[in-house]
């Protein structure tokens, strides 16, 4: 039986065009938040099942590639559980192995500790467009930082990253888990029923309000909690400044504090921004990972269709590792989806150093050889890409390839 040429479903071969765009994206990304002070860190491919299963992940947690023990750790006959099989897990974000890494080595490292991680992540997930089971994060994190410091840095970082990679007129959606909480508290819902309302939020983008409130009552819950709840985003919509509203109308159940954090990340990211994108305050942003504890963001790109990264502020993570709470904010760029954004608008990667082909006829001498060889890296040294090749048989059609990888300079050697 032969065997299989394609990869696994959900995870792709990268050719080398792609490839090429994906090193210089990685480039971008990597200097610009090197230029905010973010330093660059690395975590295993595998982490402990336990710390992966904590029920910090949310619906990720679900969609682990779980790792079987090896050798005489693994007895199938007397097992009887998913733990007498399972140790490891390929890691689903970056955001975890980086809790475990700080809590490892927090004595090593600075305070405030910024924190930049490129790595692939594995999701047993449903493969789609920009959605693959292997996928590459980019993230950047302050551990540390108990002030809006962290979000203003996190955001401008990003956006910045994203003005120098050609991207405008996006979103940065804001909004605050307690924000979330006070509403949900308002309008009538019991604490203990909290995430299951905003699970249903959650899918406000896809179903609308009307679908929202149709799937609480489906829910049980009581038809005035949901009447007061629909109200206060219809509130929201119609009025100018949406935080403002929240805070006159929730009163005592929203915090003054909370209400000037997000007016302060606000003024600060817009006095401040280089990029061409809009802040937005949306209430019904929940984000999926239930480890967030305060201000959650998300890049809304309209080529796209939809999130193109995100990220908050989980300050309990580390406690769970340490017994010591650890004020934490990340920022994640999906990576992925950024490179199929480019690759359809037709991106060149910019500067690219003269491309110079040197086509060798079969049965060319040594001593001509390493003239040549000798010549390529003579224009090597001086800055050019410059590819030695032996003739193919079909020399027109090798050249046509040459030229459409990006070799406008293609010379022939001959053995006479």
């Amino acid at each position: 039986m032969a065997l299989a040429k394609k990869p696994v479903n959900g995870m792709k071969d990268i050719l080398p065009a792609e490839m090429q765009l994906r090193g210089y994206v990685q480039g971008v990304i990597r200097d610009t938040y090197r230029s905010f002070g973010f330093t660059q860190i690395e975590t295993p491919a595998m982490e402990p099942i336990a710390n992966l299963t904590s029920r910090q992940g949310g619906e990720n947690e679900k969609l682990i590639f779980k790792v079987l023990k090896r050798g005489e750790k693994l007895n199938l006959e007397t097992a009887q559980t998913e733990t007498d099989l399972v140790d490891f897990g390929m890691r689903y974000d970056l955001t975890v192995p980086l809790a475990r890494y700080y809590s490892n080595h927090a004595n090593d490292l600075p305070s405030p500790f910024k924190a930049l991680q490129m790595g692939s992540v594995w999701r047993a997930d449903r493969p789609q467009r920009g959605r693959y089971r292997q996928f590459m994060q980019c993230d950047i994190d302050i551990l540390g930082e108990p002030s809006n410091l962290a979000e203003i840095e996190l955001i401008l970082a990003t956006t910045e990253t994203l003005g120098k990679l050609g991207f405008r007129d996006f979103e940065i959606r804001i909004n605050e888990r307690r924000i979330l909480k006070a509403m949900a508290a308002y309008s009538g819902f019991a604490e203990e029923s909290f995430e299951t309302v905003f699970i249903i939020l959650d899918k406000m983008d896809k179903i609308g309000l009307e679908g929202v409130t149709k799937e609480l009552e489906q829910e049980g819950f009581a038809a005035e909690a949901i009447e007061k709840y629909t109200a206060l985003f219809r509130g929201v919509e119609a009025s100018a400044d949406g935080i403002t509203y929240l805070a006159q109308t929730l009163g005592e159940f929203l915090e003054p504090e909370i209400v000037q954090n997000m007016k302060e990340i606000a003024a600060s990211v817009n006095a401040c921004k280089t990029a061409q994108f809009a802040l937005v305050f949306d209430p019904t942003l929940v984000r999926g990972m239930s480890y967030y504890t305060g201000t959650i963001f998300e890049i809304a790109m309209p080529q796209f269709g939809g999130s193109c990264g995100g990220g908050g502020r989980y300050d309990k993570m580390i406690g769970n590792f340490t017994g010591k709470d650890v004020p934490a904010c990340g920022f994640s760029i999906g990576f992925e989806r950024i490179i199929l954004l480019l690759m359809e608008s037709g991106f060149k990667v910019p500067q690219q150093p003269e491309k110079t082909a040197y086509l060798i006829e079969k049965g060319f001498p040594g001593e001509k050889l390493a003239q040549v060889i000798a010549k390529a890296q003579e224009a090597r040294k001086n800055g050019q890409q410059v590819l030695v090749v032996r003739m193919n048989k079909n020399k027109k059609f090798q050249k046509e390839q040459l030229a459409k990888d990006g070799y406008e300079d293609i010379q022939e050697f001959f053995n006479r």
